[in-house]
């Protein structure tokens, strides 16, 4: 446990400290544990020193208050708290680790932060990979129908209920290009309620994505080596998404063919891969 940015932060660390950091940032109402252990052991095996953290009002972290208004968030770009304020967050973590520059990836709502921290201090920023995300312009990667409605799903108050509906969105956002591994699902929903879910937390998290603006003109600014990936069968954030982002920041595009909004273990090592390649580019930044 770690306090930055005037919150507290639980993170892990895999590889040899002397490394180079790489920070890994999950998505909506997704722990730390969601970047599974092997994929943080791979990506160490590379030479990083990889640092995993749950956002605010995820797992252990801190549970923050106020109540949001998902239409108010919309329509009036509202919110308990921002996209902003969770990249200064990340950015506080670094602080508090004597990290003064890091590589640095993000999945979905991860990935919108990890874009906002390269914006918002890209001194901070050596290589940017963007995955399964898209750059707040609302006009790309929309969700599909059935996706949308499943995010404003009651959301489960029992350890069963979160299991069985874990179980049931990942059946619908994930890759269909590649086998369902149910027990690797059920294990990770287990273990992700026995460290904390808030279902609170879940929504103000949403309303933070629903607020934000289009970061497109910002992205085009940067000049950072960037990566994005992307599924071609991604549900929940269309693949427009990925294009746009990649377009905006000029970054290598690697667009996986069957790939949901999920990471599929047969897809890790070109993820890592990529992660690796974009890292090994000289820095631009000062």
């Amino acid at each position: 446990m770690i306090e930055a940015n005037g919150v507290t932060l639980c993170h892990e660390t895999f590889g040899d400290p002397s490394g180079r950091p790489l920070l890994l940032i999950m998505g909506l109402a997704a722990p730390m544990i969601w970047w599974d252990d092997e994929f943080c052991e791979g990506l160490a095996a590379r030479g990083f020193r990889v640092i995993r953290f749950d956002n605010r009002d995820v797992g252990r972290s801190s549970r923050m208050a106020g109540r949001a208004n998902l239409p108010r968030a919309y329509l009036l770009r509202s919110a308990p708290y921002t996209i902003a304020d969770l990249a200064d967050d990340a950015a506080g973590l670094l602080d508090a680790l004597d990290i003064k520059q890091a590589h640095v990836a993000g999945a979905s709502m991860g990935g919108m932060i990890a874009q906002t921290l390269a914006i918002r201090r890209p001194e901070r920023v050596l290589s940017l990979t963007s995955i399964m995300s898209t750059t707040g312009n609302r006009l790309v990667g929309r969700p599909s129908p059935r996706a949308a409605a499943m995010m404003l799903a009651a959301q489960p108050r029992t350890r069963e209920e979160y299991v069985a509906l874990l179980l049931k969105t990942f059946r619908l956002i994930g890759s269909p290009g590649y086998p369902f591994d149910e027990d690797r699902m059920r294990e990770r929903a287990e273990r992700t309620f026995d460290r904390g879910v808030h279902p609170g937390g879940a929504i103000r998290q949403l309303a933070a994505i629903v607020s934000t603006r289009d970061r497109t003109s910002a992205l085009r600014r940067l000049d950072v080596p960037s990566l994005v990936v992307h599924g071609t069968q991604d549900p929940l954030v269309h693949v427009s998404g990925g294009r746009a982002t990649a377009r905006a920041l000029r970054a290598d595009l690697d667009v996986v063919p069957g790939m949901g909004h999920d990471l599929p273990r047969e897809a890790w090592p070109r993820v890592i891969d990529g992660i690796t390649r974009i890292a090994d580019r000289p820095a631009t930044n000062p």
